[in-house]
């Protein structure tokens, strides 16, 4: 299953790495890992995990306070947001909304990409 992981949910992810480096050197590293583990899982077992009250699904993270939030949509897994299970909770679910223009962007720049035999 393809997984398309929305440009916000990538700025959470790298901005948290960033922030992790900082504290510690290879920890950044260790949450990148830990939350690439979590993707490879859901896509895996997408319709594992329940669906809760805003019709996204969710992994929360072992080590690192973070969770993956998730919808299946058109044959895809979007990956809504990593976000930190403590703050601002669902800040980030008005994206599901946006799916449809996310999902006519997506299939535009795919078509736009040059393939291998170019």
């Amino acid at each position: 299953m393809r997984i398309v992981v929305l440009p916000e949910a990538a700025d959470e992810f790298e901005d948290a790495a960033d922030y992790y480096d900082e504290q510690k050197a290879g920890l950044g590293q260790r949450y990148r890992d830990e939350v690439d583990r979590h993707i490879r899982w859901i896509a895996m077992h997408p319709d594992l995990p329940r669906i809760r009250t805003g019709g996204y699904r969710r992994v929360n993270l072992k080590v690192f306070p973070y969770y993956v939030a998730y919808v299946l949509h058109q044959e895809a897994i979007w990956v809504l947001a990593v976000a930190h299970g403590h703050r601002k909770p669902e800040y980030w679910i008005g994206r599901r909304l946006n799916l449809s223009q996310q999902d006519a962007r997506a299939n535009d720049e795919e078509r736009d990409r040059p393939s291998v035999a170019d």
